[in-house]
């Protein structure tokens, strides 16, 4: 199966209060990978990466994260905290009727992605920090 380089088209998920912009490569049945932008990135970002795993078999996930290109972009700043960046990839996972997956993310998705096993632990299959460390949690929000 060759590897394209075209970025997929988005198609648009309602999960944990907002509309989110996905992007797919890869087989449906394919073990999901779902990939997470820092800042200020966009799904985009994962451009080499989607089409390449799609092809290798796996079912490749990037997207728009909450505030971020064709995503919702939800006005209060509490909206923005690690509760609900974690509560819109598991309502991903649900709408996808995806059980477990494994989450890789760079810069600020990365702080996120570390979060989901803290958080979620049954629908994390692995974690990938791709310039992230694991910190601790910050003292203040």
């Amino acid at each position: 199966m060759p590897v394209t380089t075209a970025f997929p088209e988005p198609h648009f998920v309602e999960t944990n209060g907002i509309r989110m912009a996905v992007y797919e490569a890869g087989p449906k049945d394919g073990f999901p990978i779902v990939f997470c932008h820092g800042f200020p990135e966009l799904a985009y970002s994962w451009r080499h990466q989607l089409p390449a795993l799609g092809a290798a078999g796996f079912r490749a996930i990037a997207p728009d994260q909450r505030g971020y290109g064709a995503t919702d972009r939800p006005e209060p700043v509490e909206a923005y905290d690690m509760e609900h960046l974690t509560g819109d990839l598991v309502g991903l996972l649900d709408h996808l009727k995806i059980d477990k997956a494994i989450f890789v993310g760079h810069d600020w998705g990365g702080f996120i992605v570390w979060q989901m096993p803290l958080r979620h632990i049954d629908r994390v299959a692995g974690v990938v920090g791709v310039n992230t460390p694991h910190l601790d949690r910050p003292p203040i929000d």
